[in-house]
């Protein structure tokens, strides 16, 4: 009797790197979508400039704007008070996104 032992340990690993990196693409997406909902607008320049990028290496992904006056809207300055858009949009949907690793990491 002959046994033979056959790793799919490499397409296992490769099929979890998929995962995550599809799973932290649609949370950029789902982020991006939610700060922009809660960036002020008034020309609408904020709102336009925010968007994510993924970094499955890194496992992480980013959301940010390139607008100079970005952080003055995200922390307020000495006078006026802050309308944060992006930290909102993570801290208020952790749930929202650790449901979308999982549901990834499940298919």
């Amino acid at each position: 009797m002959q046994v033979e032992v056959i790793s799919h340990k490499d397409e296992a690993i490769e099929a979890k790197n998929e995962a995550v990196a599809r799973a932290l693409e649609t949370i950029g997406l789902v982020a991006e979508r939610y700060a922009k909902e809660y960036a002020p607008v008034d020309t609408g320049r904020l709102r336009n400039s925010i968007s994510h990028q993924a970094e499955p290496d890194e496992g992480a992904v980013y959301i940010g704007t390139n607008v100079e006056y970005a952080p003055y809207q995200e922390f307020g300055t000495y006078k006026m008070p802050g309308t944060p858009f992006l930290r909102p949009a993570i801290e208020n949907h952790l749930g929202e996104y650790k449901q979308i690793v999982q549901n990834e990491l499940k298919s």
